[in-house]
């Protein structure tokens, strides 16, 4: 993997920036994850199952939890996929999971973000990642 830390949450400062770029219309989060070998439910320890379970099945159990959320926010999971090695990238660097989550607005998106219930849930995802990356993408019209 590569020498860059590694980064689980966004930071106020990117939220900010997201926000700002005032997205008209729908949103799509490109996600790539990392997962830990064992996840580590240190953080959440009422989110613990009774034996260790690997990173890749806490971010099922996160995915099983967020799901009805997602979809009553009006998002959607669109894609969903096991990872590798790029074609055209850095050698020594490889995601296990790639995941395309679609919202309505950045307001529907932000709104999900924030449900106390949706959140019950999230220490999953915590305990499952070892990096992770998330590019909002805006859809672009071609031109002729």
């Amino acid at each position: 993997m590569t020498g860059w830390p590694a980064f689980i949450e966004p930071t106020q400062a990117a939220g900010r920036r997201f926000v700002g770029r005032r997205i008209k219309g729908g949103v799509t989060m490109l996600n790539l994850l990392r997962f830990r070998p064992v996840a580590d439910y240190a953080a959440h320890p009422e989110l613990a199952p009774p034996e260790p379970i690997s990173g890749a099945a806490a971010f099922d159990r996160y995915v099983r939890h967020t799901l009805p959320f997602l979809r009553a926010s009006g998002g959607d999971l669109v894609f969903l996929g096991e990872g590798g090695a790029f074609l055209i990238g850095p050698e020594d660097e490889s995601w296990d999971l790639v995941m395309l989550v679609r919202q309505a607005s950045v307001a529907a998106f932000l709104a999900f973000a924030e449900d106390e219930a949706y959140r019950a849930g999230l220490g999953h995802r915590v305990a499952a990642l070892a990096d992770a990356r998330l590019l909002p993408l805006v859809e672009r019209a071609i031109t002729a």
